[in-house]
């Protein structure tokens, strides 16, 4: 049988297309050049970790010939060991002067010896390290190996000093090594700005695949990635690997990262890495030492609340623990220091002052429509009242409380985690609970306010997810709870830690909880996550200042602000209707 000409060149052209695919070959900087220092490896096995217990790994660090310890060198950190030709391309990317001087540290997962290696085999860490989200990688390395590191010397006799600064630090890696890569800069952008991503798998093997949503919701960080992937990448279980790292990219690119990519055709393999690593780095450690950018262009929700430019400001230190934010009709904030049961109060000016001593270990503040600054006092079982120079007396007593809120007609609602009740306190004294939790529900009551129509209570739930959503009837009580607005959870914890809540004049609530202040529109999804200012728990906020649109948020010792584009809404104030929610 005769093939017709055509076929037979279609047959040659779809041969020569397969021979092409995943044909990658490295250029000249992945190669020895003649004339460049060539930087030397040490080798050694570390398995002192209190992170990952029980665990062994080889490590390798490359120092550059161009070291010296009077300097501090960038770093580059890479999981599963040395790939890419990578001291190669550091000799020579370093002598042409196109990234830093910089110390290479190669890095293999953990491994639990098994007892009886005749019978049994080892327990692999690389699964747990690598694809587990949370912040126990970044902790081993910045706790525990490079700390390790710096205790080794080159054979000449330098000194190892890495630099702690996290513009000059690089972190890179394949597959799971590439999400772990990218976790550890997520968690610890203040200490990796830098990173490459290889094949990544941004797919469910430990929950990698919400990585997209998140960075389109946290606020933006300033890091620096470069994502390679092929389209012949894996596709299992967990989800398309190729398809992943686009959604990645699209995400960067919502949020303002500082994002590049170079996508091809291979398969599950580091080809094409190592063909375009060279390039990578030359992108990575662009402009260096000028820092990265954060957020530059970004259409998250969260920089609409924020605006260009709004950071952290310490407004107040050296507290036991604060809570319990309240804002007057001047602006001016309140808030509570528990162990040493102190009122104290943020003038418009920024002074702080002490408002009340002895005040019964104060939790909860509100202000009330008379004025008056209601406080839970948990220290003596009360509910007391503050008049504008310091008087106190007490509204009610013989009850737990946490926090309150009080609506403009002079009603107060009460958490008591507990016993896992509401408690409801009317004008006239009168006391009653308006919904228990004995046979579920809230699990620990917390933070409580109102919606600014003020026909809604909501009670969050700081060993849960939600935040609890109930209609005021006429008389008080409350109807129709239902957990509504739903919270991220950090991948290392069963509960979101919600605690202190506040709310802006377009119904967004904003929670307090262990990722960060989180905010939802008012059908109860979370379009935001503003960063916490220090990694110690965020325990409340309130909008303050002149005009309503400084955020103040409690955390642990310290009082925090900053400027935003929304106005906050107080509960003492007649109610507003905001504008109907995107449904």
């Amino acid at each position: 049988m005769r093939l017709h000409p055509a076929f037979i060149a279609l047959s040659l052209l779809c041969s020569s297309l397969l021979r092409a695919a995943d044909d990658y070959q490295p250029g000249p900087d992945s190669k020895p050049q003649p004339g460049v220092p060539k930087g030397e490896i040490l080798k050694f096995e570390f398995s002192k970790s209190r992170i990952f217990p029980g665990t062994v790994r080889d490590v390798w660090v490359y120092v550059p010939a161009q070291y010296q310890p009077e300097t501090p060198a960038c770093v580059h950190v890479n999981q599963d060991g040395v790939q890419w030709q990578a001291p190669v391309v550091f000799d020579n990317l370093i002598a042409k002067k196109e990234m830093p001087v910089t110390i290479g540290i190669f890095v293999m997962h953990g491994r639990v010896p098994a007892i009886d290696g005749t019978r049994a085999l080892d327990r692999y860490n690389r699964s747990v390290e690598y694809d587990g989200l949370g912040d126990a990688y970044a902790r081993f390395l910045l706790e525990e190996l490079l700390p390790e590191v710096e205790t080794m010397k080159t054979t000449d006799g330098r000194a190892i000093r890495l630099s702690k600064n996290g513009n000059d630090r690089c972190i890179a890696g394949s597959s799971s090594g590439a999400i772990c890569a990218f976790t550890a800069a997520w968690e610890r952008p203040e200490e990796f700005s830098r990173v490459f991503s290889s094949i990544g798998t941004f797919v469910d093997q430990r929950g990698g695949n919400d990585y997209p949503v998140m960075i389109r919701k946290h606020e933006p960080k300033a890091l620096r990635v470069f994502l390679q992937d092929g389209s012949n990448d894996a596709n299992g279980t967990g989800g398309n690997w190729f398809l992943a790292n686009q959604e990645m990219l699209s995400a960067f690119e919502f949020a303002g990262y500082e994002v590049n990519h170079a996508w091809g055709d291979g398969g599950h393999n580091g080809k094409h890495a190592t063909a375009i690593l060279p390039d990578a780095l030359r992108w990575l450690w662009k402009d260096w030492p000028k820092p990265v950018t954060r957020g530059t262009g970004s259409k998250a929700p969260v920089m609409e609340v924020l605006g260009a430019g709004s950071e952290w400001q310490l407004v107040s230190e050296g507290h036991g623990f604060t809570e319990g934010p309240a804002v007057n009709a001047r602006g001016e904030v309140f808030f509570t220091d528990i162990p040493n049961s102190r009122i104290h109060k943020i003038g418009l000016d920024g002074k702080v002052s002490v408002f009340a001593e002895d005040a019964g270990k104060a939790n909860g503040l509100m202000f009330g429509p008379d004025g008056r600054l209601y406080a839970c006092a948990n220290g003596r079982r009360q509910i007391v009242a503050y008049e504008e120079d310091g008087r106190a007396s007490v509204i009610a007593e013989g009850l737990e409380s946490n926090d309150l809120c009080v609506a403009s007609n002079g009603n107060i609602y009460v958490t008591d985690p507990p016993n896992r009740q509401v408690w409801l306190i009317t004008p006239k004294g009168g006391k009653r609970v308006v919904d228990t939790n004995d046979k579920g529900g809230l699990a620990f009551p917390n933070g409580v306010r109102l919606t600014p129509d003020q026909s809604l209570l909501l009670v969050a739930d700081m060993r849960g997810r939600f935040v609890w959503s109930y209609h005021i009837q006429p008389d008080g009580g409350l109807s129709a709870k239902q957990p509504y607005h739903h919270l991220r959870l950090p991948d290392d914890k069963m509960e979101s830690g919600a605690d202190g809540m506040t709310l802006d004049s377009k119904g967004r609530l904003y929670v307090t909880t262990h990722l960060g202040l989180q905010f939802c529109d008012q059908a109860g999804r979370v379009n935001g996550i503003i960063a916490s200012p220090q990694r110690k728990w965020l325990a409340n906020a309130v909008f303050g200042g002149a005009g309503f649109d400084q955020l103040f948020v409690c955390c642990s010792d310290k009082v925090f602000k900053r400027r935003t584009t929304v106005r906050g809404v107080r509960s003492a104030d007649a109610p507003v209707k905001p504008e109907k929610p995107r449904l």
